[in-house]
């Protein structure tokens, strides 16, 4: 079940969106009229990286500010599909990490303020920093992280909206089978998955990008709340992020599945300058539509 409320609520077959803090950080009418300037559905929005003068800490976020922001973007018909909140939920200090969860739950509270069902989060990292941690993977940090989540699905369910958990090679969650294994662990309707295929791709692993991608939507398809879209290419043995359609991610497996399974949901192009918008954009919305059974 997908808890979604949107300044638009018709719906689509596909629905594209964007990060509002890849277009830079304006007040908050100057972001909502450069993103409605795109063409695009809805946005993606970290309030402390897109909207000038907030400083996200705990205690600022109100019902007013959140309905003035919303008011913005529904002028322009933008909806905000999510609310980024991007903390590390597995901070090594105690009280700096409960800071941090606090600050989320307020995201969680006013979320339908914003006209949003959604606030999304990385998995963490044992390092202060979010930089990786040799022990992410194991299974001190994976119970860490569980306690964290436990605490903020709880409040989702009291608000009635949606933690959106987002899988990352280096962080605690870092492979579809540890994914599955969070939302077993979590069985609440109010967690759910933001999927970027590219972010469970590593130079060591890249080559198996069908496979992955396959064991993704067999694992936690159902649970997909929202799509992020990039691409990527090898240079000198790293992985160097594209554009969506402009690299070597098998969209071709992904891009039926979302037509067929997922109609509607929204795809949200990724670290993207605004003068490849309406590329991607195109690249993803013809794709998608010819693929519909």
């Amino acid at each position: 079940m997908l808890f979604r409320v949107t300044a638009n609520t018709t719906v689509q077959q596909f629905r594209l969106g964007l990060r509002a803090h890849d277009l830079g950080c304006f007040s908050v009418e100057e972001l909502a009229l450069r993103v409605a300037s795109h063409g695009v559905d809805c946005v993606q929005l970290a309030l402390g990286k897109a909207i000038a003068g907030l400083e996200m800490k705990p205690g600022l976020l109100t019902s007013a500010l959140a309905a003035e922001i919303c008011m913005a973007f529904d002028k322009h018909r933008i909806g905000i599909e999510v609310l980024g909140c991007y903390i590390n939920p597995i901070h090594p200090v105690p009280d700096v990490r409960n800071s941090l969860l606090g600050l989320f739950k307020e995201h969680l509270r006013h979320a339908r303020d914003f006209g949003c069902g959604i606030v999304a989060l990385e998995s963490g990292s044992l390092n202060a920093d979010y930089s990786p941690h040799p022990a992410n993977g194991g299974e001190a940090a994976f119970c860490e992280l569980l306690g964290s989540m436990e605490e903020l699905v709880a409040e989702a369910e009291r608000c009635g909206v949606v933690v959106g958990i987002e899988a990352v090679t280096p962080h605690v969650i870092s492979t579809p089978e540890k994914m599955r294994r969070l939302l077993d662990a979590i069985p609440s309707p109010h967690l759910q998955v933001v999927f970027d295929p590219v972010n469970l791709l590593s130079i060591m692993n890249f080559e198996f990008q069908r496979e992955i991608i396959q064991q993704s939507l067999a694992l936690f398809g159902g649970r997909i709340a929202v799509v992020h879209a990039k691409d990527f290419v090898v240079e000198h043995d790293h992985l160097v992020i594209r554009p969506a359609g402009q690299g070597m991610l098998d969209y071709g497996l992904i891009l039926p599945w979302l037509a067929n399974i997922r109609p509607g949901i929204a795809t949200l192009l990724e670290e993207i300058q605004p003068d490849q918008i309406v590329s991607s954009g195109k690249f993803l919305r013809d794709h998608t539509l010819t693929t519909v059974i």
